[in-house]
């Protein structure tokens, strides 16, 4: 099973993903793609983690997410990514995100782990005044869209409440 989770921020969605993977039989792997350029974000990561059961492995992976999902890929193993926006936010920082974005979807149907996709929609707002704006929420609308068709499962968080898309 792979399931792309999207909504806005604060909308529920990364607790949704937890409860998904744990009430799945699996061994939760949580890949982690924020790193702590602040303060601020500092405390939220260290909140994420509180919130994780002690028993799912973590594993940090900010770029180079396409080998992170291959090494820790099995059979009996539940890859929950959070999220693939920060992630987005990432590359386009390195200028790294055209070829991360190709090898990520490349190996998604390959997989044989069960993905748990986490990320912001953003694309129900205004149009951002910067071209970096600009290309980060169209490439976060192409990369949803992509993962959409290559998932079986499509959800879309709103104020807690999880909508079946697909």
């Amino acid at each position: 099973m792979k399931t792309l989770i999207l909504g806005g921020a604060r909308s529920g969605k990364s607790a949704h993903a937890e409860q998904l993977a744990s009430q799945s039989n699996k061994s939760v792997i949580y890949i982690a793609t924020g790193w702590a350029g602040d303060a601020e974000m500092a405390k939220r990561i260290a909140h994420h983690q509180q919130q994780r059961p002690a028993h799912w492995q973590t594993v940090e992976s900010p770029q180079g997410l396409a080998a992170t999902l291959l090494e820790q890929d099995g059979a009996n193993n539940l890859l929950l990514v959070d999220c693939l926006t920060l992630w987005i936010s990432n590359c386009l920082a390195n200028d790294c995100l055209a070829q991360e974005m190709a090898a990520v979807l490349d190996l998604v149907p390959r997989l044989q782990s069960e993905l748990i996709f986490v990320s912001n929609e953003v694309g129900s707002g205004v149009v951002p005044l910067g071209e970096l704006s600009r290309d980060f929420v169209d490439n976060a609308g192409r990369l949803h869209q992509r993962l959409a068709t290559l998932c079986d499962r499509v959800l879309l968080v709103v104020a807690g409440l999880p909508l079946s898309l697909k």
